[in-house]
């Protein structure tokens, strides 16, 4: 039978295997939040992966995707406890975790084995195909079922093998709690019979006292013969040293005769901690050694463990245990009586897996030691081997969560490669496993389960990294080219197929070319050395790839023979280069099997690429290219053509004339090397080789490449003796334009018509002019002789040339000196100041002025290395007296001295005093030292201790400011300045270095990029930093610098007595970074106030940090770790959001509501300032998207400028929004009245007052009384008018704090929407329970009939999917059929409709035409009658189609759209009725919308908070460290039930309703010391009884105190504990609350307020009683007064109902296309039956939609959500929907004094909802049309929603007893039609109605 996929609600099922789901994207990790992950099964061929976690049970598919789950825990339960079910037989129970510790797959049952550490660690049998199915549980286990450990610390380990017709269970554990004692390390259990896991009749190892021995197991494995376990124990009789071992058992051995264990060790380390099994050895990795040896892996080989072992078993079976020398080797452990024999020879031979008369349990003595293969550094976790082409890998995880992959190579073990796989710090568990492909591996870790290839070939490009990688599963595949596995290499057997970089590792590569290189010009061969290239067959080639051009290969040996391409195959070389170089390749097919590059190289563009040297660059380029001299050419070949010199390229051997050197070249200048300008001068050069040109003799030029010219001068040629000749140039007068005194000019000679000759350097001739650079007579007479420049007098005084100056006006006296400028002005008086003196004709050289300088009457010593001739003197002054003052004097020799016009000062500048007087060793504190006379002299440097203090221009007479340097360590250190080489120090106040600032905190972390959030930062020291700052790097484009950010000023200079400048906000920085910041205030030395900076939009951030002097401090480092984060500005939208322009208007007390995006991204609400002119709106309430403020109660003015009316401004940080003005809305003033009106109207008042006194005193006898008892209540009724205003902000604001952390809770757990197959099965179902579809149980003997009965309903499902069966062409169809049935019922027309629907659900197209068929018939059957009643209830079929086909297709828009705001609705409504009493037995609470609930009398409450403890220790006692403390909010007026429903809705936040425990299965427990435990319960003997009435027990009752400790334990019934369990299959109903009135034995009970007295009957009679009791109502003040709290709920609620009417309605989302369709259709019948009138297709909209599928949604969230829905939430819901229901009317909505309360509340808001429908009709209406291939497509993915082929045969099985009741009927409506007759459609139903009847059973 195909296993039964059930529709019903399953323990937290997530995904169900039937459903034909599309593929989901590749994972390679599966991880759960909040779950411990223990152990990893298997199942061979499936590939399905298990996980066993705490509490858990995971099924995976290969490629981790999640297909099921189970929950095992927690569970009440206790170590020290056998299993139980009354909680009493166990009082230290208590709510425990259930941790996996054994997870077993058995191949032949198909089942999955998993024990947890609950219940004494027995197991549970699972199906493979949906782990949630449990195959088998014991209901009340034997000892001889407690399996694994029941401690979670405690290894368990086992094997299920196969035994002849059976699976057996080997089961290894060690040793835990008290009743552990009596279950052996080993033993073998059955999987199957009547005790499953029992070791009944099975093989235990027995063990005389298991606390000896303490055996720690590690792994169990099983090869074809033999289970091996792998565990560490102490030696016998209590021996403390622990050891490794092994042991082995026979497969077939069911009593464990054939145990046989040795010692193990690997030399040098310590005890082994994780192993592997492969078929050739034993892999185990052992822990550091005590000598300091680090964690390594053995292997021992399995031959040799084996023949170990036998070695032991034989010595033990024919000699007593003993070896040759005498000495025991093997011996009988564990304690038992047996011992070591002396059996036959042949004994081994004989019983090789043992007997019941050999020995047993046997022990070896000799351990079987191995040496280290590898060792590691981190401790090994983990160990898998595989064994693939011969070789063994070793796959090693660490406690670090890495991996390591290992080649085990001989002796030796390699890692090649490691990577991390868990999170760091979680060890990789023992369940390495790989899969049965061997291609991957997975890895569980605590948290996680990953997926990684064994091999990861492919992601090798090339040979080299292939081979590079050492991955011995991989090599490079030659003729592939690829990295590959061995096996996928086709050719892999031949050599230089597959390379391994174990053995050659070299790639295929061209060792050598032949030739190099080729001319361009030139096709010939190139031969290719290429060693051990593979072997071709004898159809196979190679090929040569020149670039694009392909060329066959000649292959011999090594050598590859290609012809390279011809000269048109070729690209162009690129600009500037002689030669382009293509790849070449050696290809096999288009498999490149070896690659190089080879250049085609082109001779006549080598000489074009050096112009100054043609000949030079042609022979001695890389190439063999020659030179022709007659012809100046550049030729490859052998030589020039015939009858000119050849001149060879270097490249050659044994040529004479070869190289650059044999080139005709020009060699240098002969003279002159200077030549004056302006006169004539004849130019020589040197030349060689020109003999290389042979005759006829050819004409010459010189050629001068002048500024802006190129000058061609004759030449003529010279020969000497030899190969070398002179040039000489035709003699010229040069006059260039020139900016410098010396002009360098290229030069260069031709021969003839353009031939260039070679330069054998850069040559260049120097032209001069004598009056540049020399403007006075002594810088002209200093210049170089050689120039020949004199002073010259004739006409204007300059510089010349010699011979360009008359003789007599050649000046050989200059000029007396002339002194322009002196800096600086004042000096020290003890001298040593440097003075430059700046003017002209101050001597020709040093010499002239060694003497010659005085300073205000004193010698100033010049020195010689600053002098500048003629223009500078620096000299050192000579101390003078302080006020000494005179002219500066030079005085060359032999002329009158120079005097300048400005005086210096001699001065002794003085220091005062320093601010400040501290500062961070850091440094960087602007430190000012004030003093007198400080602005002495120009070289001024200020020092701090021996750190230079650099100085901040300009130096002022009174302060000189400077910023310190970083210091060693804190101390004080003395300021001094240095005066040139005068020095001052300021000994009486010396500079304090402190220790530099820390921080220990900032916070916020936070900010939106407009900055100025308000930042605290503490720390120590902050008082001595000077200037704080809080600085932004940011990564920002050219366009964001420009836009953000102003250049830095390179020298910022401020003037004397000016404040200083502000830091910008921004500045650019190198890199494109851009630095924003702020200064910090400094509050105190522990506290920093700073604001955000502000960051332009479009940049990233890169760094955040507090610069504190030079104390940069990162902020994540400030704030203990937690990175600064920049958040986009928030956006508030206008408050008239119709027309932004108008004033918005306020009433004074209501709470405004601001909509925005990100309001609280980056600000809290204690932060963000809201003004309203003048005044200040107070902030409430700031979520995301609201910001909701109170404002004051009177209107505030204007601010300055802003108009007449106060502007509404939103400040968050540096962030100002404004978003309009504000108008309060008062009453109008009174105008301006004539005085004669108003006493005209003040005599009217005063004749109207005195009327309405006199008829007040005739009317007061009789009225006196009523007005005596209606005053109190006038007054409370205003009261309360007034007062629910600021009820409602309270309420309101209250309100969304709660929703805030709901939403916080939601983005953890999200909202607990129902699966589809729940929601469809509530929806199409209603009011059938949870399994409406159950399968019929079969009886005995049912199996033979099941085939046949399959066989009719697949006929009658393709029966159904023929439209002409449901609808024929005649009105004789299937439907109708039954729907004229008179016997068929309303209910089975809705039955039969959703049966339809779900036997139609994988073809929802078909069905969506069977719907518009009907449809289209049920508009043709109400446009005859009237047309506005269409759809209006569920009467018919199709209707009930209709509303099936809704919900299918809206499910996504619920979960997407609509379901967020509708459940934050349903939680607001919860969160408000619980905060007031409800009454337990009427169901009525004082908070509702719905008047017939509202709890009248006022009831004093106290709302308390219970501390509830959860966890492990929960059932213990209380305080148990394991336990948590859960806060919950109650009432002291909560009855013990609705206490424990507030306590398990706390608990139990973020989880599903469907999976908390029942509140009817849980008691509340009153903990009050370590001893005080007091059961609550709603009755007990302390309930108060009087008059027959009995309260139920409350809090108060009870007296719980606010803050009182409370747990839930399971509840007891009849001595046992009440079954916990969370889903049933089937659940036969629910749990109804109490009832009204409810009675008990002639006792009726009551909570908060007394139901009526009489009964029922008596009140329809008692018509007088009823005024009475109305009087009587009055007279204790009107009940009806609390209709305001109706009023406050509604305010309270507005926004979310609002919020979730704007969802159903909006259109800002696309229309779910079904919803366009279906509009579209109803437009469409509109107009086929001319119905023209637009109400009538609204209200088909509405009814179709609206109030089918929303009303319905609003009203019972159940439907959607995972939630419980009580009477009071209910109530409010039908009040919310009734709103809902009257909105979507097309008439008006009328109230008056009669009207319902529930309408009057929501008068105000249905006209707007009203305009909401409307809007939302006519913009569907607009919108484009739902195409029929888009609403195909969309019906086709939806299909495969609920696609259950065993669901879809139970919906058939149910839809065949509706056509069996009808049968003849429907035959004979099928027999008369005939279009049925001609498809036989009544015959094919008579063989459905064989197979299914046959008069044998039911499915």
């Amino acid at each position: 039978m195909t296993p039964r996929c059930p529709l019903g609600p399953r323990l937290l099922q997530v995904l169900l295997l039937c459903l034909p789901l599309p593929p989901p994207p590749r994972a390679h990790r599966f991880s759960a939040p909040n779950t411990t992950f223990n152990h990893l099964a298997l199942a061979p061929g499936r590939g399905t992966l298990y996980v066993g976690a705490v509490n858990r049970l995971f099924q995976l598919s290969p490629e981790l995707r999640l297909q099921a789950v189970a929950v095992t825990g927690p569970v009440f339960d206790s170590p020290d406890c056998v299993p139980f079910r009354d909680p009493a037989d166990c009082p230290q129970a208590r709510l425990t975790d259930n941790t996996n510790q054994l997870l077993l797959v058995s191949g032949r049952a198909q089942e999955l084995v998993a024990c947890g550490q609950a219940r004494q660690g027995v197991c549970e049998k699972r199906g493979l195909e949906d782990v949630a199915r449990v195959l088998y549980q014991a209901e009340d286990p034997g000892d001889g079922q407690f399996v694994a450990a029941n401690a979670p610390g405690v290894a368990t380990v086992g094997l299920v093998v196969a035994a002849p017709g059976r699976d057996l269970l080997l089961v290894a554990r060690g040793l835990a709690g008290k009743l552990a004692g009596g279950v052996p390390p080993l033993t073998v259990r059955q999987l199957a019979g009547p005790q499953p896991f029992s070791s009944e009749g099975l093989g235990r190892l027995v063990v005389g006292d298991f606390s000896d021995y303490n055996n720690s197991y590690v792994a169990a494995f099983a090869d074809a013969r033999s289970a091996y376990f792998v565990f560490r124990r102490r030696g016998a009789r209590a021996q403390a040293e622990y050891r490794s071992y092994v042991a082995r058992v026979c497969l077939g051995d069911a009593n464990l005769y054939s145990y046989v264990e040795v010692p193990l060790a690997c030399r040098g380390q310590g005890l082994i901690q994780a192993a592997s099994l492969t078929p050739s050895a034993l892999l185990a990795a052992f822990a550091a050694g005590p000598g300091g040896a680090r964690p390594a892996l053995c292997a021992f080989p399995l031959a040799e463990l084996d023949g170990s072992m036998e070695r032991a078993r034989r010595l033990c079976y024919t000699a007593g245990g003993r070896g040759p020398s005498g000495l025991e080797e093997a011996t009988v452990e564990y304690g038992v009586t047996s011992r070591c024999v002396a059996l036959p020879a042949d004994s081994p031979e004989s019983y090789p897996c043992g007997d019941e008369h050999t020995p047993s349990p046997i022990a070896g003595r000799q351990p079987l030691e191995a040496k280290p293969v590898l060792q590691l550094e981190q401790p090994i976790s983990a160990v898998a081997g595989l064994q693939t082409d011969g070789h063994t890998i070793a796959f090693l995880g660490d406690t670090q969560g890495q991996l390591h992959k290992v080649f085990l190579n001989g002796s030796q073990g390699q890692v090649y490669h490691s990577q991390q796989v868990g999170p760091p710090g979680s060890a990789i568990s023992p369940d390495l496993l790989v899969d049965s492909s061997g291609h991957h591996l997975y890895v569980l870790t605590a948290q996680q389960v990953d997926r990684v290839p064994v091999a990861a070939c492919p992601q090798f490009p090339d040979c080299a990294s292939c081979l590079q990688a050492r991955d011995p599963l991989c090599g490079w595949c030659v003729l592939q080219g690829r990295c590959t596995p061995k096996g996928q290499c086709g050719r892999a057997a031949q050599a230089n197929q597959w390379l391994w970089s174990y053995e050659d590792g070299h790639c295929p590569h061209v060792q050598s070319l032949l030739p190099a290189h080729r001319p361009r010009q030139e096709q010939g061969q190139v031969t290719l050395s290429v060693p051990r290239l593979p072997t071709l067959a004898m159809d196979e080639y190679f090929h040569c790839a020149f670039g694009d051009y392909d060329s066959l290969a000649h292959v011999e040996g090594p050598h590859v023979a290609c012809v390279t391409p011809p000269e048109d195959q070729l690209p162009l070389n690129p600009p500037g280069r002689d030669h382009v170089t293509l790849p070449l390749a050696l290809m096999f097919e288009d498999v490149a099997v070896a690659t190089t590059n080879f250049s085609f190289y082109d001779c006549s563009a080598v000489q074009a690429l050096e112009a100054a040297a043609p000949c030079r660059a042609c022979v001695g380029s890389l190439w063999r290219c020659h030179w022709c001299s007659q012809s100046s050419r550049c030729v490859y070949g052998e030589h020039c053509p015939e009858g000119e010199d050849t001149i060879y390229s270097v490249q050659e051997v044994d040529v004479p004339v070869r190289g650059p050197g044999a080139c005709p070249r020009v060699e240098g200048l002969a003279g002159p090397l200077l030549v004056p300008v302006g006169w004539e001068s004849r130019l020589a050069l040197r030349v060689r080789n020109l003999q290389h040109f042979g005759s006829p003799p050819a004409s010459y030029h010189c050629w001068l490449e002048l500024p802006g010219e190129l000058r061609r001068l004759p030449a003529s040629l010279e020969e000497m003796a030899g190969d070398v000749g002179l040039i000489h140039c035709q003699a010229q007068q040069f006059r260039p334009s020139m900016a410098q005194r010396e002009l360098p000019v290229p030069i260069y000679v031709t021969r003839g018509e353009g031939q260039r000759l070679d330069n054998a350097h850069t040559l260049h001739v120097t032209l001069y002019d004598c009056a540049m650079d020399h403007p006075d007579c002594s810088r002209c007479q200093a210049a170089s002789g050689s120039l020949g420049c004199v002073w010259c007098s004739h006409g204007q005084p300059s510089c010349r040339y010699g011979p360009l100056c008359p003789p007599g006006a050649v000046e050989l006296l200059c000029p007396t000196p002339s002194i322009d400028t002196v800096e600086p002005l004042t000096g020290p008086p003890e001298g040593g100041l440097a003075l430059t003196i700046q003017g002209s004709n101050l001597g020709r050289d040093f010499a002239e002025v060694q003497d010659a300088v005085k300073v205000a009457g004193r010698p100033c010593s010049p020195e010689p290395s600053l002098y500048r001739t003629s223009a500078r003197i620096v000299c050192v002054t000579a101390p003078a007296p302080s006020g000494t003052t005179g002219p500066i004097q030079v005085a060359i020799k032999n002329r009158p001295p120079g005097i300048s016009t400005q005086h210096f000062t001699y001065q002794d500048p003085i220091l005062l005093s320093l601010s400040p007087q501290w500062g961070p060793q850091a440094g960087g504190t602007q430190l000012t030292i004030h003093g007198q006379h400080l602005q002495t002299g120009g070289d001024i440097s200020a020092f701090v201790g021996e750190q230079p203090c650099p100085i901040q221009e300009p130096v002022c007479p009174e302060a000189i400011v400077c910023h310190t340097m970083s210091q060693a360590s804190p101390g004080e250190a003395v300021v001094r300045v240095v005066f040139g080489h005068a020095q001052r120090t300021l000994l009486a106040s010396p500079f304090k270095y402190t220790a530099n600032p820390q921080l220990v905190g900032a916070e916020p972390s936070v900010s939106f990029r407009g900055g100025g959030r308000l930042i605290r930062v503490r720390g120590t020291g902050l008082d001595v930093v000077q200037q704080p700052l809080l600085s932004v790097w940011l990564e920002a484009t050219a366009e964001v610098q420009a836009r953000g950010a102003r250049p830095p000023d390179p020298s910022p200079r401020r003037s004397c007595g000016a404040p200083a400048a502000a830091p910008q906000a921004c500045i650019p920085l190198e890199g494109g970074l851009l630095q924003c910041s702020t200064v910090c205030s400094v509050n105190s030395s522990s506290l920093l106030v700073c604001h955000s900076p502000a960051v332009p939009d479009g940049a990233r951030l890169r760094r955040v940090f507090f610069a504190l002097d030079n104390v940069h401090i990162d902020f994540a480092r400030a704030s203990g770790g937690q990175d600064f984060l920049y958040q986009p500005n928030p956006r508030l939208a206008p408050l008239s959001r119709e027309e932004p322009a108008r004033p918005y208007r306020v009433k004074p007390g209501n709470v405004l509501d601001v909509e925005g995006q990100g309001l609280n991204l980056g600000i809290s609400k204690e932060e963000v300032r809201v003004r309203i002119g003048d005044g200040e709106c107070l902030v409430k309430t700031l979520t995301l998207t609201h910001l909701y403020c109170e404002p004051p109660p009177r209107a505030p003015q204007p601010t300055n400028g802003s108009g007449t009316l106060p502007q509404f401004v939103v400040q968050m940080g540096n962030v100002r929004l404004a978003l309009g003005p504000v108008q309060y809305e008062t009453e109008p003033a009174l105008s301006a009245f004539p005085i004669e009106a108003q006493v005209g109207l003040g005599m009217g008042a005063a004749v109207l007052i005195a009327a309405v006194l006199l008829l007040s005193l005739m009317y007061r006898h009789k009225s006196k009384q009523a007005l005596r008892d209606y005053q109190k209540v006038l007054v409370q009724l205003e009261n309360l008018e007034i007062g629910v205003g600021d009820q409602c902000r309270k309420e309101f604001t209250d309100l969304m704090t709660e929703m805030t952390d709901l939403s916080s809770d939601l983005e953890a757990s999200g909202i607990p929407f129902l699966d589809y197959h729940t929601y469809a099965e509530r929806v199409f179902f209603p009011g059938h329970g949870s399994c409406p579809l159950q399968p019929a149980r079969e009886g005995p003997g049912e199996d033979a009939r099941r085939v046949p009965v399959r066989q009719g309903l697949t006929q009658l499902s393709n029966l159904l999917n023929s439209k002409l069966f449901l609808l024929t062409v005649r009105a004789v169809r299937l439907i109708r059929t039954l729907e004229g049935q008179p016997g068929f019922s309303q209910r089975d027309r809705c039955h039969v409709a959703s049966l339809l629907s779900l036997a139609l659900h994988g073809k929802l197209e078909y069905l969506t035409d069977i719907l518009r068929t009907l449809l289209s018939d049920l508009a043709a059957h109400y446009v005859q009658r009237n047309p506005k009643l269409m759809l209006r209830r569920t009467e018919t079929m199709v209707e009930k189609l209709l509303t099936n086909w809704l919900s299918i297709c809206l499910y996504a828009f619920l979960k997407e759209v609509a379901g967020e705001p509708l459940y934050l609705l349903l939680r607001a409504i919860q969160y408000q009725v619980d905060k007031g009493p409800v009454d337990a037995v009427t169901g009525k609470a004082k908070r509702t919308l719905n008047d017939s609930r509202l709890l009248r009398e006022d009831v004093d409450f106290r709302p308390l908070t219970l501390m509830v403890l959860v966890g492990p220790g929960a059932s213990g006692a209380a305080g148990s460290s394991a336990t948590q403390r859960v806060p919950a909010r109650v009432l002291d007026t909560d009855t013990i039930t609705q206490v424990k429903e507030k306590v398990l809705d706390q608990v139990y936040k973020g989880t599903p309703f469907s999976q908390r425990p029942s509140v009817h299965v849980l008691d509340l427990e009153w903990r009050s010391g370590l001893a005080g435990h007091l059961t609550l319960s709603d009755e007990d003997l302390t309930s108060v009884t009087q008059n027959r009435w009995k309260r139920l027990n409350t809090l108060q009752h009870y007296k719980v105190p606010d803050g009182a400790t409370v747990g839930l334990i399971p509840q007891l019934h009849n001595g046992r504990a009440v079954s916990q369990s969370l889903a049933q299959s089937c659940p036969l109903g629910e749990n109804v609350p109490m009832l009204e009135d409810g009675e008990e034995g002639g006792v009726r009970l009551w909570h908060l307020v007394k139901a009526a007295e009489e009964p029922e009957g008596a009140k329809a009679r008692r018509g007088s009683l009823r005024e009475r009791d109305r009087e009587r109502a009055r007279a204790k003040a009107i009940p009806e007064i609390y209709l305001t709290r109706l009023l406050s709920m509604k305010g309270t609620l507005q926004k979310f109902v609002d919020d979730t009417f704007q969802a159903i309605l909006s259109v800002n989302r696309p229309v779910p296309i079904a919803v366009k369709y279906l509009f579209d259709l109803l437009d469409e019948l509109a107009g086929k039956h001319g119905i023209e009138d637009p109400e009538t297709l609204h209200i088909w909209k509405t009814n179709s939609l609206l109030l089918r599928f929303w009303v319905n949604a609003l009203k019972k969230p159940q439907l959607i959500f995972d939630v419980r829905v009580s009477d009071n939430v209910d109530a409010v819901l039908a009040v919310i929907a009734q709103t809902f229901i009257d909105s979507c009317t097309v008439s008006e909505h009328k109230v008056g004094r009669d009207s319902p309360v529930n309408k009057l509340l929501y008068a105000r808001e249905i006209p707007r909802y009203k305009q909401m429908v409307e809007r939302y009709y006519s913009d569907i209406r607009q919108s484009s049309a739902a195409s029929y291939q888009e609403m195909n497509s969309a019906l086709a993915e939806l299909s495969g929603n609920y696609a259950s082929a065993t669901h879809c045969l139970e919906a058939l099985q149910e839809l065949y007893k509706h056509i069996h009741r009808y049968y003849d009927q429907i035959i004979s409506a099928l027999e008369e039609d005939p279009v049925a007759q001609k498809m036989q459609l009544a015959c094919r139903l008579q063989q459905v109605a064989a197979l299914v009847e046959n008069k044998v059973t039911d499915l």
